[in-house]
């Protein structure tokens, strides 16, 4: 038998999570892959699986053969990598998992531009849900986090700092009027998520900072019921579309919106909170040229920097607010101390 092969297939169905699923995923017909591994299990004397109507699970020697025969396809993808990066342009599949959103409002958008850069590498993106651990199972993950990553058999480069901030249609706005502060809000329909998520309040932060870096202000808000509660964040971003009221949400999201004037900042100089987003690939001594590229494609267009490059291009980055005048009497004390 191919037992090289052979891993293949298994690796697929682990990941899949079904004979179906993996057979769908390598073009292959259910009954080849059921009998590929059956053969194996013959091969090796063991049990590998154990499968029902309607799940499949690993036996205790079916979970170390997998974690093993991942192991030896990797050295194999590596062999073949070291001489194909010295011989070819890069080509391949590159499997990414990431977060829908970001799948949908900036990186569809770039894949034209990398597909003429690298047009032998094709592209496979997951995205059913928020990504906030490293999944060996892909090429290359892009994580999103408030806070630092934890440390693990990964590596991880920055791609951006997103502000999550408040936004609202013109028409909304031009008929229930702009807020200037965060306690003006209380008068106006919001779109959060469910009220369950929020209930220590919503922290507004200014973009002006103390002489220690700090903010200097910060005011929290017990946001009144949502004219609309949703986890679903382009749900949310529709209804703002739409003019169903103030709506906060990732830059990254709203970048084509404010560029066409479609959605309109509101409390320029406040942000709710940051989130950085990070690219993550298992820790490999030798990188497929496919997914070097398709990273550094990453890196390029969205900045590698710790800021946000959406507000930036859409001409609204976080306002420092105002600083007020001091008074007279604080102004001559200054003035005798010169």
């Amino acid at each position: 038998m191919d037992l090289l092969r052979a891993m293949q297939v298994l690796a697929k169905v682990a990941d899949e999570g079904s004979f179906a699923g993996a057979a769908r995923a390598l073009d292959m017909a259910p009954a080849v892959v059921t009998r590929l591994m059956a053969e194996l299990e013959e091969h090796l004397g063991a049990r590998l699986m154990n499968r029902t109507t309607r799940r499949l699970s690993f036996t205790e020697a079916g979970d170390d053969y997998l974690q093993r025969a991942r192991q030896i396809l990797l050295d194999v993808d590596d062999a073949a990598v070291r001489v194909g990066n010295a011989t070819s342009q890069p080509r391949g599949h590159v499997r990414v998992l990431l977060p829908p959103a970001l799948a949908v409002h900036q990186l569809a958008k770039h894949m034209g531009e990398f597909r003429r850069q690298y047009p032998q590498v094709t592209v496979e993106l997951h995205s059913p849900g928020p990504v906030e651990a490293m999944d060996d199972s892909y090429d290359l993950c892009i994580l999103s986090s408030r806070t630092p990553l934890d440390s693990g058999d990964f590596i991880a480069r920055r791609l951006a700092r997103t502000e999550v901030v408040l936004c609202a249609s013109p028409e909304y706005l031009d008929t229930r009027g702009r807020p200037q502060h965060p306690n003006d809000l209380v008068g106006h329909d919001t779109l959060l998520p469910p009220i369950s998520d929020l209930q220590r309040g919503i922290t507004f932060v200014s973009g002006d900072l103390a002489s220690d870096g700090r903010p200097r202000e910060s005011v929290t808000l017990i946001p009144n019921r949502p004219v609309l509660s949703t986890s679903h964040i382009d749900t949310t971003y529709a209804g703002a579309l739409h003019g169903l009221g103030i709506a906060g949400l990732p830059s990254f999201v709203l970048e084509d919106a404010l560029l066409e004037n479609a959605l309109e900042r509101v409390l320029p100089a406040w942000r709710l909170f940051d989130i950085t987003i990070w690219a993550a690939l298992p820790s490999r001594k030798h990188l497929p040229a496919r997914t070097r590229v398709f990273l550094d494609f990453l890196v390029r267009i969205f900045g590698g920097e710790d800021r946000d490059p959406w507000l930036i291009a859409a001409g609204c980055p976080t306002l420092a607010l105002a600083v007020p005048p001091a008074p007279p009497s604080a102004q001559r004390k200054r003035r005798g101390g010169e």
